[in-house]
């Protein structure tokens, strides 16, 4: 058996964020019961013991799993500081369609080449965090054709790649206390197939801005302004692209008539994914919302902070981070300086 090569990570040990794509995945949000911090910071230092032993016996198999700390629980399991740009999932709403915040403080995002190897880690997460914690969600994703979502279009094409995805999605310099870390968003969405499959491949191409059988973006003077790509497509003030990565899946439960694209997307900036999503949902400008959402219909959404390997396998607890604060104190008792590490608008909450 041959065993794949390690995914790129950032300078930090990044999480396995910019794996290849998988035949498989299972998304579990959980919240955590108040009083069980302890426990639930035991289970996270374990994650990457736990992964090797169900991943070892098929290494060919590439099992992953990332792991997302919600804001709402952040402080209640490391206590100060919190990364400098995590927060709550605010949700959307617009004058027609919206994206509702829900319940969330944990992500485990699994994905390996054999289903098999993504529930036995579900598993044995679950199984741990029992005591603790409670799934509020749980999806399995699968991969379709050649990339395909249930709409039938191809899904992540213009995801970047080697250096350039690395730059997109891992954090430097900006927030050196939490180097190496990710923010990412989830939602799932429910389609109307029926109702999707009724109009013209013309008119579906429109509402995407790609063609469907070729997977290629309709030139500017064709694109709607309101299609997914053109909304989706976010500039800075020098011109250039901003980029995230799309690690979507689809999803559905045939007998319940339900099927489903599980969004998730990773960024080194929450603000870059509240664009996107400002932009779809409230419109750019607002009233020109996403033709999408005529058919796709959010029904979670969570934000959650990806931190790094080595943060994972030994995560602080509410205690040492007060210990780490009081020992920033300086003797005058005014705050020193490096009490500050990593907060970007300089308040100490």
């Amino acid at each position: 058996m041959t065993r794949e090569p390690p995914p790129p990570q950032g300078p930090t040990g990044s999480q396995a964020i910019l794996t290849p794509i998988t035949e498989a995945a299972i998304f579990l949000t959980l919240t955590v019961d108040p009083g069980t911090e302890d426990g639930v910071r035991d289970l996270l230092s374990d994650v990457s013991g736990l992964r090797r032993s169900v991943g070892f016996r098929i290494p060919e198999g590439a099992l992953t799993c990332v792991v997302g700390i919600g804001a709402a629980v952040w402080e209640r399991l490391f206590g100060q500081p919190r990364p400098a740009e995590l927060h709550p999932f605010p949700g959307f709403a617009g004058a027609r369609h919206g994206a509702p915040a829900t319940p969330g403080d944990l992500l485990f995002h699994i994905r390996a080449h054999r289903f098999d190897l993504c529930f036995e880690l579900a598993q044995r997460l679950t199984s741990r965090l029992g005591p603790y914690a409670r799934v509020v969600d749980e999806v399995h994703g699968f991969r379709s054709f050649d990339e395909r979502d249930l709409l039938s279009f191809v899904d992540g094409t213009e995801n970047p790649e080697g250096a350039e995805a690395l730059a997109a999605v891992v954090i430097a310099d900006e927030d050196p206390a939490f180097g190496g870390g990710s923010y990412v968003v989830a939602q799932k969405y429910l389609h109307d197939l029926a109702a999707w499959d009724a109009l013209p491949v013309e008119e579906q191409e429109r509402a995407m801005g790609r063609t469907k059988l070729s997977d290629i973006e309709l030139p500017d003077e064709v694109k709607p302004a309101n299609s997914h790509v053109a909304l989706n497509t976010i500039v800075d003030e020098n011109g250039d692209e901003r980029q995230i990565v799309r690690v979507n899946m689809p999803f559905g439960n045939v007998g319940a008539s339900e099927f489903g694209t599980y969004f998730i997307g990773y960024a080194r900036s929450p603000d870059v994914l509240e664009e996107m999503l400002t932009n779809m949902f409230i419109g750019r400008p607002p009233g020109n919302y996403d033709r999408i959402l005529d058919f796709s219909t959010a029904v979670t959404g969570n934000m959650f902070f990806v931190p790094a390997v080595e943060f994972l396998d030994d995560p602080p607890s509410p205690a040492a981070g007060a210990a780490s604060k009081a020992e920033d104190v300086s003797g005058d008792g005014t705050l020193a300086i490096r009490s500050l590490r990593g907060r970007r608008d300089g308040s100490s909450a």
